[in-house]
């Protein structure tokens, strides 16, 4: 493949930012951009004394104009998507996640490949090329993933809002053979079903995959899922050691996603409800009903920092109704997705919550995104997902 190439000159602070290893640079850090044909994919960056910085993927009309490609004076080889999409493959399978039928092959900068996730459900694979400098690479892509991820199909889920910011369509696309609608996977000897090109994300959840076994571990008594979409919470729950699950979720299609899920997987003693969560938390209080343990997984009540003050307001309600319901000596597994809730924001929540509920809680576990998720050092935003474990203290 060639790269189209345009030049990138960065401000000092601009400059700074690369150096000290974050992968993007916004347009504010941009002191000027070479014209163009509007088609490059690739920017040569220099700072203002005309020092070659490296090499990044470029996106004109974003704010993230550069994303960081290569570092170094040296342009990227014609070799280069091929030998990341290996080593991303590679990655998971030394750590013994390829051998999952649900995986994430591809996160991103954490692979060194920006704006490009890839989920490989059994023999199928779904992506999403988040800029427009990757959604430019595409043709080039496409035969590479088949042939190094040896899938069966390519599905494009290209329904997500960040996709407007780069300027490009929403839609939902095949890029190769014949994607199914659901596909089977499996958390552990749980069997779920995978709406690759209706449900949310890529068809599933599989950043909280390990968090869903751990819960298996840990449940016993009656259980709360709440915000349980695919149910993956309780019906691990379910399987382990809880006596009763109930899993609630707004939403009556995730209701329904459950309820097929626990038939398939014959689980009994799971009682899916559909209902708003912060009313059912309030109503479980007001009626005094408790539980062993419950799970909060709500969806990201803060997408930016201009919703992070409302967020906040959210996230402390939720984990005070929940804290009440607690027998004493339960458990509280509590997420967040936000990246704009940072752990000490989410450990200040908690000890607010914790003090009106008049409760005292000791912190059994920190954890976060399962580990086909990686971190990037120096990339705090690939750090999203938080999950604590918090025992009642009597």
């Amino acid at each position: 493949m060639t790269w189209p190439t345009a030049t990138a000159v960065l401000t000092p602070r601009g400059a700074q930012r690369w150096l000290t290893g974050h992968p993007w640079i916004f347009r504010s850090d941009v002191a000027s951009l070479s014209e163009g044909t509007g088609r490059e994919t690739l920017a040569r960056v220099t700072d203002r004394r005309g020092r070659v910085l490296g090499h990044a993927l470029l996106s004109r009309s974003s704010q993230i104009t550069l994303r960081i490609l290569r570092r170094g004076p040296e342009p990227p080889d014609e070799n280069l998507l091929r030998r990341r999409l290996r080593r991303a493959r590679d990655y998971r399978t030394e750590r013994g996640l390829g051998e999952r039928d649900a995986v994430r092959l591809v996160f991103g900068e954490s692979d060194g490949l920006p704006g490009l996730v890839a989920d490989r459900y059994g023999e199928h694979l779904v992506v999403q090329l988040l800029s427009s400098s990757m959604d430019g690479l595409r043709d080039e892509l496409v035969p590479l993933l088949v042939e190094e991820f040896g899938v069966a199909s390519i599905l494009a889920r290209h329904d997500v809002g960040v996709r407007k910011l780069e300027g490009l369509p929403l839609e939902v696309e095949t890029l190769y053979g014949d994607p199914p609608d659901t596909v089977p996977y499996h958390e552990g000897d749980l069997v779920f079903a995978a709406g690759i090109r209706h449900g949310q994300k890529t068809g599933a959840f599989l950043d909280q995959v390990d968090n869903h076994l751990r819960v298996g571990q840990l449940a016993r008594g009656r259980v709360l899922d709440a915000f349980s979409y695919g149910g993956g919470f309780g019906l691990a729950a379910a399987r382990g050691g809880a006596e009763e699950v109930v899993s609630v979720d707004s939403s009556g299609e995730a209701v329904a996603r459950i309820t097929d899920a626990a038939a398939a997987n014959g689980v009994t003693n799971l009682t899916p409800l559909e209902a708003n969560v912060f009313d059912y938390l309030r109503e479980r209080h007001r009626g005094g009903d408790v539980f062993d343990l419950v799970v909060l997984d709500p969806p990201a009540f803060a997408k930016n920092k201009r919703e992070l003050e409302g967020a906040l307001r959210g996230y402390k309600e939720i984990n005070l109704r929940a804290m009440k319901i607690l027998r004493p000596g339960g458990m509280l597994v509590t997420c967040s997705c936000s990246y704009q809730l940072t752990e000490d924001l989410f450990d200040q929540v908690l000890a607010q919550a914790a003090a009106d509920a008049r409760r005292a809680f000791r912190v059994v576990e920190r954890r976060d995104q399962a580990p086909d998720h990686p971190v990037r050092v120096g990339f705090a935003e690939s750090r999203y997902l938080k999950c604590l474990v918090l025992e009642m203290m009597d």
